[in-house]
């Protein structure tokens, strides 16, 4: 999404930020197939690592994009509820509402991943325009 953002001159426009909704990752870097991924595309993951989501992000925010079901209802529990409807799938914001990103930590797809969250991505930033 930064990167789009970027492409795109508007990143004044947005305050962009990933945080893990469970802790296991916590301190980690960025998974060496996804930085893979993404280093093919100009996209550096250096000094990145996971962070958690907290409540107080509630208000920061104008919205939370999960990939998946697991992660809206975590991001729900720790933001103590969703009263503004920000909490969202990432690809509602495409042609395939509803449908959740498969995560590559264990189908190892890393491309499928990949051009899934690029048209959520691309879907929520149109959307966001208009």
């Amino acid at each position: 999404m930064k990167d789009l953002v970027k492409k795109r001159g508007m990143e004044r426009d947005f305050l962009i930020a990933s945080s893990a909704t469970s802790a296991e990752e916590i301190g980690n870097p960025v998974h060496p197939g996804t930085a893979s991924r993404l280093a093919r595309e100009g996209i550096s993951t250096a000094g990145k690592y996971a962070v958690q989501l907290k409540r107080t992000d509630y208000d920061r925010y104008d919205s939370f994009l999960g990939m998946d079901q697991w992660n809206v209802r975590n991001m729900k529990r720790i933001l103590g509820g969703d009263p503004e409807n920000k909490v969202h799938l990432l690809l509602d914001f495409t042609g395939r509402p509803g449908e959740e990103i498969a995560d590559p930590w264990y189908t190892g797809d890393f491309e499928r991943t990949y051009a899934d969250i690029l048209e959520g991505c691309t879907g929520f930033l149109r959307q966001s325009e208009l």
